[in-house]
């Protein structure tokens, strides 16, 4: 069983509906970024050359893609020891290759092979895909990667049922209890492998999946958590990067606290402009003004917590489903019909919209049956990164202070710091700016709207790091490559393409 009242964990979804609007200007000549094509190889690190030098056997896994996995150490202070395989499924260009582009989709406990293979041909420009052959991975600890395993599909039906209060005594030790037994399970489950997950480590294999493909230099997009898995590569190999554009950023120099309170912050900002859209329109469920609507809203979440709904399949609906149906619609706000949809039912008595929508965000089929990690393997790597404080005194002065950020939805993502409590491995991550000194020209993405990765964050990683531009999508939801507009859209095709840095500060 794991706990309820998690730490709320929303991976960058990819998205098909990917409606192009204008912008207020297109990409400008700017500094040459380095494509990588007659650039040195570099030397693999010492100790590590077997890995750096192994030949991937590629096999068809469809009609389109193909499959191999890669051999990385285990442990890179013993890389003669123990050794685990990543799973990665490439998109060959259907022109003439300039290289391997690496993608990862966020979490962390995102798929890049589900990515690549289920929308690959959709979030990425049929420009990007004739230049690039597009090469999608689990990350170690994720899906198919020496995956971290906790529960079984009926243990996490059950797990989301579970909604003790927290502010109660009795709340409290139920809480940590369901904490305890996730942390056992996991570390009974996973093993040794659950202390090597972290983004270090995962950083070191990305340079090994850029040799192995033939690249002297890393091409990578990352979205969401990827940005701070590219970010702490860049930090680690800044001579190493052909091309990287890091889109919806997150700040490496927050710790596990404030990256919380900065998410509580931006979601109740995103829930403003769904109830100021929602208020327009003759469907929407609430009426008055917007903090009128926002005490409708409230009023129904109290409803929900007092009195769990019963879905048409039959599944009780509790806050916790409820929450995490309603907070996914916010990365991408071409779903907010459909949330308006399901809010409606909701208050007519039936969750089961609402149901689909939560069951969307965890991965779970209409079977039953659930695909990926993405929840286990979150709650591992962030234990990992994090140092976390624990105690009870912090995690009540930290629901204080979300409750205060985010009237709406701060409470629920209150206490998660429980989760880490009893993790068996303790954390080798320390929260830090980078600056990547020497690399070559980085682009970042920040979104105005953001809810997951406020675009604070992406400022700030553009101060940071030495040799980024910033370009800022005006608009709402996760991320903006692949679902915004062409001026994002253009400026990274052509960066990737033609070594054209955009102009820092575009706006679009």
């Amino acid at each position: 069983m794991t706990f309820p009242r998690r730490r709320l964990r929303w991976a960058a979804a990819a998205s098909s509906l990917l409606l192009l609007t204008g912008c207020s200007g297109g990409p400008s000549s700017g500094p040459e970024a380095d494509a990588g094509s007659t650039a040195s190889v570099p030397t693999p690190p010492a100790g590590l050359e077997k890995y750096y030098s192994q030949t991937l056997d590629w096999t068809s896994c469809s009609t389109s893609f193909e499959c191999a996995e890669v051999e990385v150490p285990l442990d890179y202070q013993h890389p003669d020891r123990d050794s685990i395989k990543l799973s990665v499924v490439k998109l060959d260009a259907r022109g003439t290759s300039k290289g391997t582009l690496l993608v990862n989709p966020g979490g962390p406990g995102a798929s890049g092979v589900d990515l690549v293979m289920n929308a690959g041909t959709q979030m990425f420009s049929a420009d990007l895909r004739k230049g690039y052959d597009l090469l999608g991975f689990d990350p170690r600890g994720v899906s198919r990667s020496a995956p971290v395993t906790c529960q079984t599909d009926a243990e996490r039906d059950e797990a989301r049922t579970e909604d003790p209060d927290p502010t109660t005594d009795a709340g409290l030790a139920e809480l940590k209890e369901l904490s305890e037994q996730f942390a056992d399970a996991c570390a009974a489950k996973t093993g040794k492998e659950l202390g090597f997950i972290d983004t270090v480590s995962s950083a070191k294999d990305l340079d090994i999946l850029r040799a192995v493909n033939g690249d002297a230099r890393l091409n990578y997009l990352g979205f969401s958590y990827g940005t701070k898995l590219g970010a702490t590569y860049a930090q680690l190999y800044p001579k190493n990067i052909g091309h990287m554009v890091l889109d919806g950023a997150m700040d490496p120099s927050l710790d596990n606290e404030e990256v919380t309170l900065g998410q509580a912050a931006a979601f109740e900002k995103a829930i403003t402009a769904y109830l100021e859209d929602c208020l327009r329109r003759q469907n929407c469920p609430f009426d008055g003004d917007v903090d009128q609507a926002r005490d409708q809203l409230h009023q129904l979440f109290a409803s929900i917590e007092q009195y769990p709904l019963t879905a048409q399949d039959g599944r009780e609906v509790g806050i916790t489903d409820f929450v995490s149906g309603f907070l996914v619609a916010f990365y991408e706000n071409a779903y907010w019909p459909t949330l308006t949809d399901a809010l409606n039912a909701a208050i007519s008595g039936d969750p089961t919209q609402m149901l689909a929508l939560a069951d969307m965000s965890a991965g779970r089929e209409e079977d039953g049956s659930y695909t990926g990690n993405a929840d286990s393997a979150f709650i591992a790597i962030n234990c990992l990164d994090y140092p976390v404080d624990t105690s009870l005194a912090g995690q009540r002065q930290d629901a204080k202070e979300l409750e205060q950020a985010s009237p709406t939805i701060g409470k629920y993502l209150a206490y998660g710091g429980f989760a880490c409590q009893d993790w068996k491995f303790k954390p080798t991550g320390t929260p830090a700016p980078v600056s990547a000194p020497g690399a070559a020209p980085i682009v970042i993405i920040g979104t105005t709207g953001d809810p997951a990765t406020p675009y604070a964050w992406s400022q700030a990683l553009n101060k940071q790091l030495e040799s980024s531009v910033l370009l800022t999508f005006h608009g709402e939801g996760h991320t903006a490559y692949g679902r915004s507009n062409e001026c994002i859209g253009n400026a990274v095709d052509e960066y990737f393409l033609d070594s054209t840095v955009p102009e820092d500060g575009l706006q679009c």
